[in-house]
């Protein structure tokens, strides 16, 4: 139970970064492998046609993000897109759960994706505004780590969710240490 989730949390971050990485690989794994289950109404997301929408809407997002002007109304439509991706995604990891209400599990979703959202388009909004003149190459450079995270984490967040969690409990070890450092300097 723990596992998937973490699993949920995972995707759901992900869904923050691309909407469309983490949704494709769900489908397609769901649909190719045993490696993956989803319980209706997510099923849906395995029917060939979905896929081919998914596809394509990946490859709209991957070109539209590169381009820094195309970019910022990508990311005003996306504070849509990827909280509801985020939704379905926790949803789809935690319906084989009784004791989480469906409701809940789309609202956990939906927060994370959209908080990791938000993140990145203040941070991208950010990081283009410190050099504008470079924003053309930092632009394209910026939003294929965002991809690759957001392809990272999602496999991660299936393949290995336990990895998320020793991950999780050594950042907080890190953080409660860095707290422990900081009280202890300011006596």
């Amino acid at each position: 139970m723990i596992g998937t989730i973490l699993s949920a949390f995972g995707l759901a971050a992900a869904a923050g970064l691309n909407a469309y990485i983490p949704l494709l690989v769900v489908a397609l794994l769901a649909r190719f492998t045993d490696w993956l289950r989803l319980a209706p109404p997510y099923d849906t997301l395995t029917h060939p046609a979905l896929i081919g929408l998914l596809i394509l809407l990946a490859l709209i997002e991957f070109f539209a993000d590169k381009i820094p002007a195309v970019d910022a109304v990508n990311d005003g439509l996306q504070t849509f897109v990827r909280p509801a991706a985020g939704a379905i995604l926790f949803g789809a990891q935690t319906g084989a759960i009784e004791e989480i209400h469906p409701v809940l599990a789309m609202a956990c979703g939906l927060l994370v994706a959209g908080g990791v959202h938000g993140l990145k388009a203040v941070l991208r909004r950010g990081i283009q505004a410190t050099a504008p003149p470079l924003a053309p190459i930092t632009t394209p450079m910026v939003s294929a780590l965002e991809d690759l995270a957001s392809l990272a984490l999602t496999l991660i967040a299936i393949l290995a969710a336990w990895v998320l969690l020793v991950l999780v409990a050594l950042l907080g070890i890190w953080g409660w240490r860095r707290v422990r450092r900081a009280r202890m300097g300011s006596v």
